[in-house]
């Protein structure tokens, strides 16, 4: 399955814009219309790099509903989410932030890279994962129902946060949970392909070489190479840069500046490409 439409999809979805490309690796296309149609919280969880945030885009595409994409990190307040105060021409006004926002307009809020923020932010969410479907603004008392199609969506990654933080039971057990990892080696070759605008045989070469720098995980690379990186890789070496060069800056660079590990890569590089 690709970016195609499916025949089962409404004809209308033909008309609208050309769908992000996605490649489904099992049944997780069903699983979330499954939990969107239910009104259930979905938590995404794998590897950075590995698709996640393209696949909600994908999704809110074939759902039909707006997205709206909030990436998050320590200094990352309620407000920031909820709305604020601001003065404005005409006084103090009212402004909706954008977890608000989705709640009034039926959006998909994805929170991406949750146990960024504070925990106390993230208590925020939790009228909204459950039955009440509920934003309290406490600022202005109002108590804002979710409109229909609202779905809220987090993702993290769970080897990463294990080593500094991690979510608290009482918000994992809000959401129905999909497992991410990197796709297989063929999903993974058309999606470079296809994406970084390379042949088939670089494409393969760089994924070939991304899956044997994954195995350095176990030397002390804290991040193994995403399919992102590949296909930055890609886009570098089909724009004319020397693919030895293309890795080095798309790859090897920004995974790790230990002497010792970058040289390990650069060996696999030049061995991959002779």
């Amino acid at each position: 399955m690709n970016d195609r439409i499916d025949p089962d999809l409404d004809l209308d979805l033909a008309a609208r814009a050309e769908a992000p490309y996605y490649l489904p690796s099992g049944g997780e296309v069903a699983l979330f219309e499954q939990c969107h149609a239910r009104q259930l919280a979905v938590m995404l969880k794998g590897p950075t790099g590995c698709g996640k945030t393209r696949f909600v885009e994908y999704m809110a595409w074939r759902l039909d509903r707006p997205l709206i994409t909030i990436s998050c990190h320590d200094d990352l307040s309620a407000s920031d989410l909820v709305g604020r105060f601001l003065i404005g021409a005409q006084g103090t006004e009212w402004h909706d932030g954008p977890l608000t926002r989705a709640v009034r307009e039926g959006a998909i809020c994805y929170l991406d890279e949750v146990v960024e923020a504070r925990q106390d932010t993230v208590v925020v969410i939790h009228p909204l994962s459950d039955h009440r479907r509920m934003l309290p603004i406490d600022k202005t008392g109002e108590l804002l129902p979710a409109a229909p199609g609202f779905q809220l969506v987090v993702s993290y990654n769970p080897g990463y946060q294990r080593m500094l933080k991690d979510m608290k039971p009482s918000t994992r057990q809000r959401f129905v949970a999909l497992d991410f990892a990197f796709p297989s080696q063929e999903q993974e070759t058309a999606i470079v392909e296809r994406e970084g605008g390379a042949p088939y045989s670089l494409a393969h070469a760089l994924v070939t070489l991304g899956r044997r720098l994954r195995t350095l995980q176990d030397r002390g690379l804290a991040e193994v190479p995403s399919t992102r990186l590949l296909i930055a890789a890609a886009r570098l070496a089909s724009s004319g840069i020397a693919v030895h060069q293309a890795c080095y800056a798309a790859i090897v660079a920004p995974l790790s500046d230990e002497p010792s590990l970058v040289a390990a890569m650069r060996d696999l590089v030049d061995a991959s490409f002779v």
